[in-house]
């Protein structure tokens, strides 16, 4: 059975972030979705007759968020932050892999229909960069959990409009549009892609009942995203 043969409910962790307000948009737009639910530290600051806020703290999230909450509902995790936001590594990853694995555990135990994940080109736990390998040690143990459907995006440089860019940010995204005509064959994954390109994705792969597990590397996110 399709999931949205069965569930009219999504629900959004990091909705305030790029990536997670592009998707709640497109969500919200989404015919089959008639609930959209953000979990959130403060005020979404939109209003829509389809979207519900739940203003939680992602310490205590197995106290806040429940089956009213999780119930054949497809769950998306854009939570993220960086090491410049964060502070410190043990910040970063409580943002990055405790809260995404805290909510998929929850996931589990309420029956979702499916969770849906953003991570990063090149995760592995094996790799020397702590970025990249702390979101290999989160795929590792979301793989681990043995979600009905799991589903994890790995987008190289994600653009759009960012509310706190920096210079840096800036200026990478130049150097990859200055790049991207000669990223071609194996270098294809490194092209910088559009965040309303992973949202629609993500939404996507939430139609589809199986494969229980399914990674989708960077090169393959827009043609998943064409399928509307």
């Amino acid at each position: 059975m399709n999931n949205r043969d069965h569930t009219n409910t999504a629900v959004v962790a990091g909705a305030t972030g790029m990536m997670g307000k592009q998707l709640v948009q497109l969500l919200l737009e989404d015919e089959a979705y008639k609930r959209v639910i953000v979990l959130v530290r403060r005020s979404f600051g939109i209003s829509h007759p389809k979207l519900e806020e739940r203003i939680v703290n992602f310490d205590r999230l197995e106290h806040e968020v429940g089956a009213d909450i999780l119930r054949h509902a497809d769950v998306f995790c854009t939570l993220g932050t960086t090491m410049q936001q964060a502070g410190s590594k043990e910040a970063f990853r409580k943002v990055d892999f405790k809260y995404p694995l805290s909510l998929a555990k929850l996931a589990l135990r309420h029956h979702s229909a499916s969770y849906i994940i953003v991570t990063a080109m090149w995760a592995s736990e094996q790799s020397w960069m702590f970025y990249t390998r702390v979101k290999g040690e989160l795929e590792r143990e979301l793989l681990s959990l043995n979600l009905p459907r799991l589903v994890i995006l790995r987008p190289s440089l994600l653009t759009g409009d960012r509310e706190d860019e920096s210079f840096g940010d800036r200026a990478t995204e130049v150097i990859f549009r200055i790049i991207d005509p000669v990223l071609i064959g194996p270098l294809a994954r490194m092209k910088a892609i559009e965040c309303t390109q992973v949202a629609q994705a993500m939404i996507n792969k939430a139609r589809e009942p199986k494969p229980a597990v399914e990674v989708l590397e960077s090169e393959c996110i827009p043609q998943e995203a064409s399928r509307v």
